[in-house]
């Protein structure tokens, strides 16, 4: 795991001693159900529930001479126990992966549901800082070159309503993971029935896969973990964003910078968006944990060990590092410094060039061929780029327009409220609740969760 990104209560769900709690827990599940349906005796259940508990180093111990983590687990466990007639209860009927993947879905969910609270909290935070800034004026931005104008808040609510899809995206994911299987060594059922898998895993808050081999399907997991992929993408995308506004030139935004923070160790002056460019850096990890996720699909026949490796990585450090993005991420967007000033002086630097798109539609209104209007007004705008002059000057000067457009209908086209008169019309339609299923998701305990 990676300590430096771990956030406490993500981190005990993937410590060692919980992962071997969990596995403790679908065990004792077991026993439990076995025992009310008469096939462990009852006194042994109950003595099991009383006695059995583990050592972490002593696991850790007997994995080094058995090289076996389950056969650790379950020899730990019947020392705890001591009574051989009671601990010979203990697992049975059960393949190791019976235990393992159906703890695993307990770990998965448990650490969903911290994910699904850190969107919750960027989703609030964004609807927030998006009404604060909802008719800040600033120039929109295609190929990194200046377009038309826009609002603050208007990309503010744009990272708002790909956040409410991302949760909605993450409920089905993190669902098709709230599985257990007590299928045995290859899906068959052999030693129990699948009645008792839908007992147990009903007790664990857990629904049964449909149909297992001796593991529960990969393609779930890598449906997981791409997922988680693509809500840290959107976190990389707001992040380049902030990044790219941040710029000395640009300045249209910048991250917060403490008192005692210090950008460069050769250069006093510095104000680097360190966190931006974290968040982006650990994007690329969990993108590449989803491409291991990818190719743990494929096992051979009803089961190989080659994914398990795998997923001790993948697993925790996914979730881990998007928990602590998510939580940067919110954290810098409620403290982000924004000017609306410069946006606005940045917007007017160009002279009214970016209301070519305006003026060529009036002109057509007026009755001038598209072509013609293009031609006139990209010719005025090419040479306003060339020689450094002022766009909007020019064409009250270009009579081949004003004799179309008098001065307050091209006072019109220059107009920057005309350009936003459908912000407030935008907004309602991203924040109407009843358009939004997403947004109810995770907003009360899951059900099924401890």
């Amino acid at each position: 795991m990676i300590a430096r990104y771990t956030r406490p209560q993500m981190g005990r769900i993937w410590s060692d001693e919980n992962k071997y709690r969990m596995w403790l827990t679908v065990e004792l599940a077991a026993t439990q159900t076995l025992a009310e349906s008469g096939i462990v005796p009852r006194a042994a259940a109950e003595k099991l529930l009383q006695k059995a508990d583990f050592e972490l180093d002593r696991i850790r111990k007997i994995e080094l001479d058995v090289k076996h983590d389950v056969i650790a687990f379950t020899t730990a466990v019947a020392e705890k126990v001591g009574d051989t007639k009671i601990s010979r209860w203990f697992h049975y009927g059960l393949t190791s992966n019976d235990v393992v993947d159906t703890a695993q879905a307990l770990q998965v969910w448990n650490a969903s549901e911290i994910i699904a609270a850190r969107m919750r909290e960027l989703r609030d935070v964004l609807k927030q800082r998006a009404h604060e800034f909802k008719h800040t004026p600033m120039i929109g931005r295609t190929h990194g070159i200046h377009a038309e104008p826009i609002t603050f808040g208007l990309k503010l609510a744009n990272w708002y309503s790909e956040t409410l899809r991302n949760l909605d995206r993450f409920r089905r994911a993190a669902e098709q993971m709230r599985v257990g299987k007590f299928s045995g060594a290859v899906g068959n059922f052999a030693h129990l029935e699948p009645e008792y898998e839908e007992q147990i895993c009903a007790r664990l808050g857990l629904s049964p896969a449909s149909i297992s081999s001796q593991v529960i399907q990969r393609d779930r997991h890598a449906y997981y973990v791409a997922t988680l992929a693509v809500i840290a993408s959107t976190l990389d995308k707001m992040a380049t964003e902030i990044r790219h506004l941040q710029r000395t030139e640009v300045r249209e935004v910048e991250e917060f910078f403490s008192e005692k923070q210090k950008g460069s160790s050769a250069m006093p002056h510095k104000r680097n968006p360190v966190n931006v460019e974290q968040i982006s850096g650990l994007a690329r990890v969990i993108r590449g944990n989803a491409q291991a996720a990818l190719e743990n699909v494929a096992l051979w026949h009803e089961r190989d060990i080659s994914h398990s490796s795998v997923e001790r990585i993948i697993l925790p450090d996914s979730t881990i590092l998007l928990d602590y993005m998510l939580a940067k991420m919110t954290d810098l967007i409620a403290k982000l410094i924004v000017y609306p000033k410069r946006m606005l002086k940045n917007l007017e630097s160009t002279n009214g060039l970016v209301y070519s798109g305006q003026l060529l539609l009036d002109l057509a209104e007026s009755g001038m061929s598209r072509e013609d209007a293009y031609r006139l007004v990209q010719g005025n705008a090419m040479r306003a780029w060339s020689d450094d002059l002022n766009f909007r000057e020019m064409i009250y000067k270009e009579k081949a327009i004003t004799k179309r457009l008098p001065k307050k209908q091209l006072d019109r086209a220059f107009d920057l409220d005309r350009q936003l008169r459908n912000v407030d019309k935008i907004f309602a339609r991203v924040f109407d609740e009843s358009k939004a299923p997403s947004r109810r998701a995770w907003d009360t305990k899951a059900a099924g969760s401890k």
